[in-house]
């Protein structure tokens, strides 16, 4: 059948203009959230640094199972606070010393800035010597020369930053799998105690001495460091959050991408602490000589061969380098969020290696200098965590992304008990 050029005119007249569009298939869920995962695993390095091999070792070895509960406690306590400082970045677009500098008053910016350097100082204390301890173990480099390779190699991780945040964070996420997975061969060998993990969960302390290893793995497990750096991470990180923030349902979506960040993340670096805790008390009998990162090494060399020493350099050796880097980054987010400052990386890279190499040039136990950084550490975390939850509960800072009633509560009861540990430790130490 044919038409005339008439008929088909009028046909064709009555079609639609254009044909409506199919709807797309939904995106599935994989890809959708693994694009969106990253900065808390940069974040979580920094919760397995050297100075959580000391505290941890040292805490198992001493006191068996005693302090579990502890590394459990803080991990669950870093899951909350990383949580609300990636949700400040997703909200505000700035970081959290950028919003303290912003709403707080001059002489308060300045004093909050005076110790977070402070804070950063102590980071680096423990990573590069850290890094050093393990050069010397590996390839007995000394342990002056050790920090300043050390220092080098973490200035060559931050530049990875240069070709866009994915490079920086897989090489990251590299060495903490590296870190996990020497820890997961040593524990094989160690084995676990059921009924000791059971006892360790129970809260208590044995003395003075084991409240001081206490405040030091949560000062080593909450850093106060990385409550800014995650912040800065989060903005841009997930495309226009302005918009994709504006409805419930876009809201709900970017925090279940970034609650699930957190969770493996932390839930990683927590099972890493465990396990350094838990083999230190399978192997170690109170104390059993274990004073130093070093009596680690042989200690698990002499138990159990040498691979497991091995694992332990290497482990040790990526914890350095990784935490390195992401404690420069966090230093230069501090001074540019508090004091709007930029300084070329290798000068402060420089600033804050002094004090380490201070440390190790003369002769000072790097175990000693690890444990008491981690203690200026857990000082510094009322300072940031106070501030963040004040500027996560202001709605007209926060808008639809303020933080529930019960979530500042318990935000309150974390910061209370933090600053009471604290407290009690001061007197303790200095009264007697």
């Amino acid at each position: 059948m044919y038409l005339s050029k008439t008929e088909a005119a009028v046909l064709t007249s009555t079609l639609p203009r254009t044909l409506p569009r199919a709807t797309p298939p939904a995106p599935k869920v994989k890809r959708r959230l693994w694009p969106l995962l990253g900065p808390a695993f940069v974040a979580a390095v920094a919760y397995v640094d050297p100075g959580n091999f000391a505290t941890n070792f040292s805490g198992g070895a001493s006191f068996g199972y005693t302090l579990l509960w502890v590394i459990v406690a803080a991990n669950l306590m870093a899951m909350l606070i990383q949580t609300l400082t990636a949700k400040l970045g997703l909200a505000t677009g700035r970081d959290l010393a950028t919003c303290c500098r912003e709403r707080f008053p001059r002489p308060v910016t300045w004093g909050l800035w005076a110790q977070a350097e402070a804070v950063a100082i102590a980071t680096d204390l423990a990573e590069i010597v850290g890094g050093a301890v393990a050069l010397n173990l590996l390839f007995g480099v000394p342990l002056w020369m050790g920090g300043i390779i050390t220092a080098i190699v973490a200035f060559v991780l931050l530049a990875a930053q240069s070709r866009g945040f994915r490079p920086f964070e897989r090489v990251i996420t590299g060495l903490l799998l590296v870190i996990g997975g020497g820890f997961v061969y040593t524990l094989i060998g160690a084995g676990v105690d059921p009924g000791g993990v059971a006892s360790g969960m129970v809260p208590s302390f044995a003395g003075t001495d084991s409240l001081l290893l206490a405040t030091g793995i949560l000062g080593a497990t909450v850093m106060p460091h990385v409550i800014y750096v995650h912040s800065a991470l989060t903005p841009g990180r997930y495309g226009d959050t302005v918009t994709a923030g504006r409805s419930h349902s876009g809201r709900r979506g970017l925090l279940r991408a970034q609650r699930i960040d957190v969770f493996i993340a932390m839930g990683l670096a927590g099972l890493v602490n465990a396990a350094m805790l838990v083999i230190a008390a399978q192997l170690f009998t109170s104390g059993d000589g274990i004073e130093s990162l070093e009596s680690v090494h042989a200690g698990l060399g002499d138990q159990l061969g040498s691979g497991a020493a091995l694992a332990f350099a290497i482990a040790l050796l990526a914890a350095g380098f990784a935490s390195s880097s992401v404690g420069t980054h966090a230093g230069q987010v501090v001074m540019a969020g508090f004091l709007r400052r930029h300084i070329p990386v290798l000068v402060r890279r420089l600033i804050t290696l002094a004090p380490a190499l201070l440390v190790l040039g003369l002769g000072g136990d790097p175990t000693t200098a690890l444990v008491w950084s981690q203690v200026v550490l857990c000082f510094g975390i009322p300072f940031a965590l106070v501030p963040l939850l004040w500027l996560t509960s202001r709605k007209d800072l926060m808008g639809g992304w303020v933080n529930r009633r019960v979530t500042t509560l318990t935000g309150s009861v974390v910061a209370a008990l933090i600053i009471a540990l604290n407290g009690y430790l001061l007197v303790s130490t200095f009264l007697g």
